[in-house]
């Protein structure tokens, strides 16, 4: 597809730099076979997950975000005084108050006066992060901002729930975005709620409903999903979302270069591939190194395709996902 089909329409924006950080602690499947008493190659073959990365107990969030802000901004020569918006994208903030972009802000040592504040859609939220970001450029309000999804997803691991507890990671990726010449942009956009999942995947802590005054107890701070259900509910929808974000778009399934998908799980990933019909040559695929990393897995699978010429300009990318409430949310970039 030329761009010349598509610039009357889309809304410019332009990813400059990627960056992402992982912590050291690289957790084999095949450990985890042994810590949960399991036989040989269990872990693997039920979580599709060769090795996923876990952060010590004392480890900061905030300083993997930072880690990632940093890399993107060094491995493009971009200096951090470039930057008037810092945007935290992430599932579970570093604390309640105050926000997670300013713990960045001082983490990552960018200009005092910066501005920050935090987006939360759940595994979704880099896309909507994008979102907000392609307005603000649009309408002149920043001229360069870095979108930052960073998450320790091992701390709300509950080992008691197989289901759950095999499949997650933790890192941070990060994307600088700006408005650009305009060749480049967001070609469709789409966010759809289905609330009656709401408490399908969930952590009941970090809020009002769960805390010394309403009551609580260590499970609420632990991550819960059921799973069966969630898939079930998420492949009913899915079909028909996914057509009307390629309608919206004006393109067909054929016309996108490259799909990058939240890295939920092997078996969503699967979905796509058999009944989305989504190659497995466009599809980014992480998760088999990486686990799901929350809201991190997206811009973390956006790295793999720049770093691997597989976003290249011209050539239309659909940034795709499901995450908790139940949540669907994608967008279709012309790089």
């Amino acid at each position: 597809m030329s761009t010349s089909l598509t610039t009357a329409r889309h809304l410019a924006l332009r990813i400059i730099a990627t960056g992402v950080s992982l912590p050291p602690g690289k957790v084999e499947s095949s450990a985890l076979d042994r810590k949960l008493n399991k036989p040989v190659g269990y872990v693997e073959q039920h979580s599709g997950i060769l090795y996923r990365y876990h952060a010590t107990h004392d480890a900061s969030q905030v300083e993997l975000a930072a880690a990632a802000l940093n890399d993107a901004l060094e491995r493009h020569e971009i200096h951090h005084t470039s930057i008037d918006l810092v945007i935290s994208a992430s599932a579970i903030a570093y604390q309640a108050l105050p926000c997670t972009a300013v713990h960045i802000l001082k983490a990552a040592g960018m200009a005092p006066g910066t501005a920050g504040f935090d987006i939360n859609s759940s595994c979704v939220s880099f896309i909507s992060a994008l979102q907000v970001a392609a307005g603000l450029l649009n309408g002149g309000t920043y001229r360069r901002i870095a979108i930052v999804s960073a998450e320790l997803a091992s701390r709300g691991i509950d080992w008691n729930d197989e289901e759950s507890s095999l499949i997650f990671g933790d890192g941070a990726a990060c994307a600088i975005v700006e408005r650009g010449d305009g060749r480049s942009g967001v070609l469709a956009s789409l966010v759809e709620m289905y609330p009656s999942g709401s408490e399908i995947c969930e952590i009941r802590a970090g809020g009002t409903r769960c805390n010394p005054s309403s009551g609580m107890d260590n499970s609420d701070f632990l991550f819960h999903m059921q799973g069966k259900k969630l898939f079930r509910q998420a492949s009913a929808v899915i079909d028909g979302y996914f057509q009307r974000l390629l309608e919206k778009s004006g393109l067909t399934l054929s016309d996108i270069a490259t799909v990058i998908p939240h890295q939920a799980s092997h078996l969503s990933l699967e979905h796509m591939r058999k009944r989305l019909y989504v190659p497995t040559e466009v599809l980014v695929d992480i998760y088999r190194h990486h686990g799901n990393q929350v809201a991190a897995s997206i811009p973390t699978a956006l790295h793999e395709a720049v770093i691997t010429g597989r976003f290249t300009p011209g050539k239309p990318v659909m940034l795709i996902g499901t995450a908790a409430g139940l949540t669907l949310a994608g967008m279709v970039l012309l790089p």
